[in-house]
């Protein structure tokens, strides 16, 4: 008991330190202006919590911990089974969800379903390939401009448009990858965040064809084989067309049936993908690259491919986001995008397309849920953040199956792979 107890008092210590300034300083305006407050209650109540969680941790984990065996047996056997059970209930739900579900809960589905796309698209450099990516967003905003430039400029629709805009962000994924063929780890996460930045400035700069800070307005909605969704229901519209009432509820559930229908994609192509000569590639690339160059895999090509069908997707997405908004800035585009991405994907578990559908839903829905909270919104999610990491530290799904196995695939859990797999 006297170890958790110190592990306890230490843990509150820090959070005293922590939340001295970020709980206890609050500001309140008065008849001379602006003024300091403390509040040593809230403070305190922050370090209790922290100790007593901390104790009860140390507690359950003493009673609760099984043999390191029986832990793997039972943690296998766990995702197994949730597996199967979890990931089509999930996918009936998306499915039906329009069909239950009011205005906003669509809204917040629409946008889940866009981080799930992005966060399965960087699954692919990342979780497949095991190349650090902190650019991902720049992808992300070359396919939403693509779209939008071609569709305000030359009048073209979403459906021409969207592989256009995939093509453009697989050509700066190309582009991208010349540069770090032979950088890895840190350097390669700084050039991959510069890219990143770069697009940002470029965009945001060059105001004869983005735009600048003002962004594009107007972008025009997608169509279903030529129906508009709009308030008028005349003829050319899809109320019109099949007599009913119009609705925008209408136009937000086709909305989310084209992302819903675009991660899927995303999905079967990434499963796909991973059993193919070259998905086997990209594994034993992020197993070691050594010894990926010693079985003569071209791992120029490889790394390539990785950068650009990730980047694909991405513009896949961005495209979808523009015709969504009807509006594109440079502001949506920051670099906070890209870590909300990759925070999806390691949470989730590399490589575990479940697992980023499930960290997507609990950080994208989280954000709603404490919308309310204001000040201790980010305040829970960061700690949510830091429970995550603590309980599960190689992501919420830590196992994978390996794309070619002898007899039965066996789920692995990422404690039995090197550091590098993991």
């Amino acid at each position: 008991m006297k170890p958790a107890f110190r592990d306890a008092f230490l843990s509150a210590l820090v959070a005293l330190g922590l939340f001295g300034t970020m709980i206890g300083l609050v500001t309140t305006t008065s008849p001379t202006g602006l003024t300091l407050r403390y509040r040593p209650e809230a403070v305190a109540i922050a370090v209790a919590v922290v100790f007593a969680g901390r104790l009860l941790f140390h507690l359950w984990h003493a009673r609760h911990r099984p043999a390191p065996k029986a832990a793997n047996a039972a943690r296998i056997e766990m995702l197994r089974r949730g597996g199967k059970i979890l990931a089509p209930a999930l996918l009936v739900v998306a499915a039906i969800l329009p069909l239950i579900a009011g205005r906003y809960y669509l809204d917040l589905g629409i946008l889940v379903m866009t981080y799930v796309m992005l966060g399965w698209g960087l699954n692919i450099v990342v979780g497949l390939a095991g190349l650090l990516d902190l650019g991902y967003v720049a992808f992300y905003a070359v396919g939403a401009y693509t779209y939008s430039i071609l569709s305000t400029t030359y009048g073209l629709g979403f459906w021409t448009c969207l592989p256009v805009a995939g093509l453009m962000a697989c050509g700066f994924g190309v582009l991208l990858g010349f540069p770090v063929l032979r950088l890895r780890g840190d350097y390669l996460a700084i050039v991959t965040l510069a890219f990143g930045e770069i697009i940002r400035v470029v965009i945001t700069n060059w105001v004869s064809l983005t735009g600048g800070p003002n962004g594009i307005a107007g972008i025009p909605r997608p169509t279903l084989f030529g129906l508009r969704f709009d308030m008028s229901g005349g003829p050319g519209t899809f109320a019109g067309f099949f007599g009913i009432e119009p609705n925008v509820t209408q136009r937000v559930a086709f909305l989310y049936y084209v992302i819903f229908a675009l991660a899927l994609l995303t999905n079967w192509v990434t499963l796909r993908l991973r059993r193919l000569p070259l998905g086997r590639a990209w594994e034993a690339l992020r197993e070691d690259e050594v010894a990926c160059r010693s079985l003569g895999i071209n791992v120029t090509n490889t790394k390539l491919t990785a950068f650009a069908i990730g980047a694909m997707f991405g513009g896949f997405a961005g495209a979808f986001f523009a015709t969504r908004q009807a509006f594109v800035s440079p502001e949506s585009f920051t670099f906070i995008e890209s870590a909300i991405v990759l925070a999806i994907v390691v949470l989730g578990g590399l490589g575990s397309q479940l697992g980023v559908a499930l960290a997507a839903l609990i950080m994208i829905g989280g954000f709603e849920v404490f919308r309310d909270l204001q000040e201790y919104r980010m305040l829970v999610f960061g700690l949510a953040l830091v429970l995550i990491m603590i309980l599960r530290p190689r992501g919420l799904i830590s196992g994978r199956t390996p794309s070619v196995a002898l007899g039965t695939p066996k789920l692995i859990p990422t404690e039995q792979l090197p550091e590098a797999a993991a």
